[in-house]
């Protein structure tokens, strides 16, 4: 007999759960509550989790996300999505959001009672966002903006609060550029494929027409077209009977060619029979001057031989500096500062009290009572007061501290947008500096994806014939903000780039971690330390909606664990509201980002605490207080 759970939250969690598959139309959908990232993947749908306490929020919360990520499961095809996406960055946030907004505008029709939830929804992400705040057209993400317009146009809600704002600074821009195309969105609402080309029609009314990549409608016609003449071409005229000597010919053509063919597929029947009978009579390893096949190709993880990508091509490392021009990093860079400019004071306190400490074991330090070395003048007195005590010396020694490299990895994801970016960033930028000033070199790295949901990896796949279990099915994006060695006033500016529209996208931290790893063996410093800031598990939709729901989670794991047994590099972690207690030795889990500055600070300072106890005891933290 099944024990009775104690949670009061058991029973609203299993009936939400059963709603939601009802809603979903999909009665094999697996609905957990986690603190990752809501989201599906696959036949699985993750869900905010919900305390013991059941408070008004969180139960609210829940029960909009359910109901959006259901709706989306219900009234979207993935196929027809994929068919018509962009290729472009801001192109695809638009299509994206756009497609967001009618599948919750389909629920908000076919069952009203999803719509208050799913407000619920968009206002506590909008608030969480800081969306109320902004004032600035240039502040808000045109591609939410254009979302929240055609979720009002089509079910004529007032939205939230922060959805509201953001909404009214585009507003104007998108009426005037794209107000004929949206008076048709009622009419294309229930036809996907409609409203896909009715949403490329708006991108390019906004001015992304060049991101909009070839037209699929046209590229139908086309290939209909050369059916259409390969089938002709096929057909040949009918004889007349006044050339039969050209019909012969031409009928013996074949039988000589099929002659031909079958004499020569004889021929290496025959040859193949007397190698294997060579063979048998003498098995004798071939000479060593015979040439060897070729290895095959590496494999794409040393953590994981059977870790699997479908295609590298499109996979890029970069350098912060050649994804915007010097002029848009320095306007973002300007951005990041005001962001700073509350946090100043408390950082600029935990970025002198790090310094402190690090410069307090740089100090050089004494070996007292030698034999030989610098008299030790401090003890003199003993020899005054007694002659007979021999002179005592003592001894200057270095510490190693010095010869030593930090890479922060951090999270460039999508579900970082907004403030956690932000502060991520800030707390980089004061690490960096305060490192720098200690002698530590400091590289910092950040991960992402080039596209949503797949990109070019992912075309390559569908034009494949969506071969089974294809691995990984996105391209890649590793950006370098700072190298190791590069000064800090020379790559300032890059940090600015995390605020910029439209680079965080999806998160693949294997791959990343293990990028990051063999940069690090590659430097000279004795002593290497890796740091990595995250808010969520791995998370690839496309990636996900055709491997195994933990193929992303149990690469990650297999990295870690590559990384902590080769004991080449010491590996942190924090996580920004995620736990990485369950996948790193080393971690702390925060629950707000306004703590990350602090948890920084103590993680490093604890690394180099000449204190093992006080070393042992800041090491083992498993969450935050």
């Amino acid at each position: 007999m099944a024990q009775k759970s104690d949670n009061p939250a058991d029973p609203f969690k299993k009936a939400l759960a059963e709603a939601t598959k009802v809603m979903a139309n999909d009665p094999e959908l697996t609905v957990s509550y986690t603190v990752d990232p809501s989201g599906l993947s696959g036949e699985a749908m993750r869900l905010p989790q919900i305390s013991r306490r059941m408070s008004r929020e969180e139960v609210l919360l829940a029960r909009g996300t359910a109901d959006a990520l259901a709706m989306h499961r219900k009234y979207h095809d993935n196929a027809t999505h994929a068919r018509y996406a962009p290729p472009g960055d801001m192109a695809r946030d638009l299509y994206e959001a756009m497609e967001v907004a009618r599948c919750e505008a389909m629920g908000a029709r076919d069952m009203p009672g999803t719509a208050g939830n799913i407000d619920a929804k968009i206002g506590n992400d909008a608030l969480r966002r800081g969306y109320d705040q902004i004032t600035q057209s240039s502040e808000a993400p045109l591609p939410m903006a254009a979302g929240y317009l055609v979720r009002h146009l089509a079910t004529g809600r007032d939205l939230p609060r922060g959805a509201e704002n953001v909404m009214n600074l585009w507003r104007g821009f998108i009426e005037n550029q794209a107000g004929g195309s949206l008076e048709q969105i009622n009419e294309m609402l229930a036809d996907q494929s409609a409203f896909a080309r009715l949403a490329r029609q708006v991108i390019k009314d906004l001015g992304f027409g060049d991101q909009l990549g070839d037209d699929p409608d046209a590229n139908d016609d086309e290939q209909e077209d050369q059916a259409e003449e390969d089938q002709s071409d096929d057909q040949e005229p009918e004889s007349t009977g006044d050339d039969d000597s050209d019909d012969d010919a031409a009928d013996a053509d074949p039988e000589r060619s099929q002659d031909d063919q079958q004499d020569a597929a004889d021929a290496q029947v025959s040859m193949d029979d007397l190698a294997d009978d060579e063979l048998g009579e003498d098995a004798e390893m071939p000479d060593a001057e015979a040439p060897l096949d070729p290895p095959g190709p590496p494999p794409a993880s040393e953590a994981d031989p059977d870790y699997k990508v479908f295609l590298t091509t499109h996979d890029e490392e970069i350098a912060a500096e050649d994804l915007a021009e010097p002029a848009e990093l320095e306007r973002l860079r300007a951005y990041l500062d005001q962001q700073l400019e509350p946090l100043k004071g408390a950082v600029s306190r935990l970025a002198n009290k790090l310094q402190r400490r690090l410069q307090a074991q740089q100090n050089r330090s004494w070996e007292f009572d030698r034999e030989e070395g610098i008299l030790d003048a401090g003890r003199l007195a003993r020899v005054v007061a007694n002659p007979t005590t021999p002179l005592s010396f003592k001894v200057e020694k270095d510490t190693e501290f010095r010869d030593t490299v930090v890479t922060l990895l951090l999270d460039n994801s999508g579900s970082m947008r907004g403030r956690p970016i932000s502060i991520a960033a800030i707390c980089a930028d004061v690490l960096a500096r305060t490192l720098e000033r200690c002698n530590v070199k400091v590289e910092i790295l950040g991960f992402t994806t080039r596209a949503w949901k797949g990109g070019q990896a992912r075309e390559a796949w569908l034009n494949d014939g969506r071969p089974q279990q294809p691995g990984r099915l996105n391209d890649l994006r590793h950006i370098i903000y700072k190298g190791a060695d590069a000064p800090w006033r020379r790559a300032r500016p890059n940090l600015g780039l995390m605020m910029k529209e439209g680079l965080l996208k999806e998160n693949i931290d294997g791959e990343a971690l293990e990028w990051a790893h063999r940069r690090m063996i590659n430097r000279r410093e004795q002593r290497k330390i890796l740091m990595v800031i995250s808010d969520g598990a791995p998370v690839d939709d496309s990636t996900l909606s055709v491997n195994p729901a933990n193929y992303l989670e149990k690469h990650l794991r297999d990295v870690i664990a590559m990384v902590e047994k080769r004991k080449l590099v010491e590996l942190l972690a924090i996580g920004i509201g995620h736990d990485v207690t369950r996948y790193y030795d080393r971690a702390v889990t925060i629950t707000d980002v306004e703590q990350l500055a602090g948890a920084m600070t103590e993680q490093l300072a604890a690394l180099f605490d000449s204190d093992p106890r006080a070393r042992a005891r800041v090491m083992g933290m498993r969450k935050a207080s």
